[in-house]
Parts: C-alpha cells; structure tokens; sequence
C-alpha cells in the first residue's frame, strides 16, 4: 500500500477509534444509559480499552501471514494510544463517579479559580480509594495494567524510542503482553460468577501469545548449514 493511501486512511481509523467515545457521549447526553449509568460507563470504557488493546496486538501476526500486509503496522500505535485513552476513561470514570467525587463542585470552583475547594475534595475522597484499593484486588491489578500502558503511550513518540535506543525501547513494549493480561484477569474479577463474556477476549489473548511464542521458537532456532562440497 502507498504512503499516500496509507496517509488518507490514517484519519479515518482515527475517527473509527473514536466512534464509541462519540456513542458514549451521546447517550449520555440524551440520558440513556440504563439504570446504572456509572456503571454502563465503566464497562463500555473498560471493554473498549481491551478491544483496542487486543486489536494493537494482533498486528503483528497478521502481517506475518504475508509481505503485502506490512502497511498495518503503521495503525499499531494509533490503536494502542486508543487503548490507553479508553483505559484513562476507565479509571477516570472510578476515580470521578464511584468515589465520591463532586465533580459539579469541581467545575464550579474551577471556573470560580477555587482551588481551595478542589484541594478539599481531593483530600477527603483520596483516602477513600486508596482503602478501597486495599480491600479490592481488582483494582489494584487494573491500576497496575494502566500504569504499564502510561508507561507505553509515553515512550511510544520515535525521539523516545531514539533516545531509549531501539533494544530498550523493543523490551519495554513487550510489556504490553502483560498489560493485556492483567487486563484479563481484572476482567474476570470483575464479573458476576457464571458470565462467560471474558472468555471472548480471553480467546482472543491466548491466540495471540500463542502466536507470537510460535514465532519466537521458529526464529531462536539455529539456522543448518548446508555443507559446502569441495
């Protein structure tokens, strides 16, 4: 595919990454987002991190099927900032929504350059999620996946990867593997027991890992030499 194809499709798989946001959004304009609306958020935003996630990742096996496929690998970095962006909501919606957070106050005292009032908030909701994230495990395996993805999408501009150097950088990246994990399992922690929806994306990660260490043992092997007559 020419750069310059590649150049008109770039926008649109970024406007594509962004219709849930903007379907999100929309209902929660229109107020229709069930009868738990914090909790619609939260799903829809932690399901899509791992949509965009799982996509980033399987990249890089689908343009090994084929040399003509190497063009996807210029969406592999859209696709995980997206994830990391979906991610950030997740937490956000916790950290604003289900702790307590006044955010109307927020914003009041925010236009009003209050920061006192903010200051207040912080201070009284702050020990309550670090309680919570002390009783709940799921919590603490979820932060950790998006520290790991805060860790990725800021080294992710090429001056990083330049600056780390490439060997550094490549190590770093694979960590994404164990974010996607984590991301698993703080799924399954999370659902009632008896729904089976994570073995979806559960399926889809095992495929991709078992890919990827396919690979990994096809090209660790030491390459036979052919003898050379005299």
């Amino acid at each position: 595919m020419s750069n310059r194809t590649i150049r008109v499709l770039k926008p649109v798989v970024f406007l594509l990454c962004l219709l849930p946001f903007f379907y999100l959004v929309q209902h929660f304009r229109t107020e229709d987002l069930g009868a738990d609306p914090v909790a619609t958020i939260t799903h829809f935003t932690g399901n899509w991190a791992l949509y965009m996630l799982l996509g980033s990742l399987a990249i890089t096996p689908i343009r090994r099927l084929s040399t003509s496929l190497g063009w996807l690998v210029r969406f592999r970095r859209m696709l995980g900032l997206f994830a990391f962006f979906y991610a950030t909501l997740h937490l956000a919606t916790y950290v604003f929504l289900f702790s307590g957070f006044d955010i109307v106050t927020a914003f009041s005292a925010l236009r009003q350059h209050d920061v006192n009032t903010i200051a207040q908030q912080w201070h009284e909701v702050w020990p309550r999620m670090i309680d919570d994230a002390k009783k709940r495990p799921f919590i603490q395996i979820g932060l950790l996946a998006w520290c790991i993805l805060l860790a990725l999408a800021l080294t992710s501009p090429q001056r990083v990867m330049r600056w780390m150097g490439g060997k550094r950088w490549k190590t770093l990246h694979r960590t994404v593997y164990g974010a996607a994990a984590l991301a698993v399992i703080h799924y399954w922690m999370v659902v009632k027991t008896g729904v089976l929806e994570p073995w979806k994306v559960t399926a889809v990660l095992a495929v991709l890992l078992l890919a990827r260490i396919v690979w990994q043992l096809r090209h660790s092997r030491p390459q036979t030499r052919t003898p050379t007559r005299i």
